[in-house]
């Protein structure tokens, strides 16, 4: 089979990997329909998140079962499914404790990290992390939920109410998906982006924008959210924490969720002791979060997001959109919001 293999920083590679075989009596071999670019899947190849060299990327997958273990009673061949790529071992401290995002044994087991993931044309899996999926929901929706997950996951860290106003730092695919999670579910949103493309994107999904890369767009922001500081601040950029103490309300609340492993913050502490402020990082999505998403998923336009799709063979052009190497006029520019490497 294809599968894009991650060589080094800026270097992926399409190559010949062997079909995987059924290994284990709970093992499910899936045929790869569509996998996501994440942000994660970018700062791998930009460096700024550690994977290991020679792993196949990719975990924002569906697909179709084509082979099951002996043991797997829930599947059959031609399942539609969706993976979970949070794996985790069941037996650790913190799984015994129900804490499976926290599981002690995850080298070795992140899907697109340090395991072989979904840029492929299959991937094998243990069968208790592939969910069916409701007959009446599309792919193109589906392969939402891993990141919508993400989403659950932060917006329940940081308690998300109806009368919070929500501004989310970063207008890239995990901001958006949390932007049409958030206007469903607080009373207003903002999203703050400094790249002309993804304002625009925002802006036809009947999002108010500001520009971080004006001088003054904090003050905007206040403006836009009737002279008021926001109460939530989701930070996604992974390089505006500090802006994010500095914007938020008396009692407010933050959440982490920018991957840069470059970044430190430099915010003043008595800013968040004074004005009660908490800053949290919610970490993985707990197992049990995967199923919910699951039923949210049914009922947001999540495919809105999508604006190309490229198979295994062009995955340098899909790259290309998102590392502001496809226009040398505007090299720190995107030319895309959620991008599909499509094994089909």
């Amino acid at each position: 089979m294809k599968a894009i293999v991650f060589k080094k920083e800026m270097l992926l590679s399409l190559e010949d990997r062997p079909y995987p075989d059924l290994v284990n009596p709970d093992d499910v071999v899936v045929r790869v329909h569509s996998t996501g670019i994440c942000g994660t899947d970018r700062n791998i190849l930009l460096g700024r998140f550690p994977a290991r060299q020679g792993v196949v990327l990719g975990h924002e997958s569906v697909g179709y079962v084509t082979a099951i273990g002996s043991q797997v009673p829930d599947f059959k061949v031609g399942d539609r499914v969706v993976v979970n790529p949070t794996l985790y071992c069941g037996h650790c401290h913190f799984c015994r404790r129900g804490a499976f995002n926290f599981c002690d044994n995850k080298t070795g087991a992140e899907i697109g990290v340090d395991r072989d993931g979904t840029f492929a044309d299959y991937v094998r899996m243990p069968a208790r992390f592939l969910h069916h999926l409701p007959p009446s929901m599309a792919l193109d929706r589906a392969v939402f939920i891993e990141p919508l997950a993400c989403v659950m996951n932060n917006a329940n860290a940081v308690d998300l109410q109806p009368a919070d106003d929500v501004v989310i730092l970063g207008g890239g695919p995990i901001g958006m998906v949390f932007a049409l999670y958030a206007q469903r579910f607080a009373r207003k949103v903002i999203v703050v982006e400094n790249d002309p493309f993804r304002r625009s994107f925002a802006a036809k999904l009947d999002l108010l924008t500001a520009d971080s890369g004006h001088p003054d767009w904090q003050q905007h922001v206040v403006d836009l959210n009737d002279a008021r500081r926001p109460s939530v601040v989701i930070e996604t950029s992974g390089v505006l924490l500090d802006a994010a103490v500095d914007l938020v309300a008396k009692g407010g609340r933050i959440a982490v969720m920018g991957f840069n492993g470059h970044i430190t913050a430099g915010f003043k502490v008595l800013r968040i002791v004074n004005n009660g402020i908490r800053v949290v990082g919610a970490g993985d999505y707990n197992g049990p979060i995967f199923p919910a998403a699951i039923d949210l998923a049914a009922e947001l336009p999540l495919e809105k997001l999508i604006t190309h799709r490229f198979t295994l063979a062009e995955h340098d052009q899909a790259f290309n959109l998102l590392t502001g190497n496809h226009d040398a006029a505007h090299p720190d520019q995107y030319g895309a919001m959620k991008i599909l490497i499509c094994s089909e």
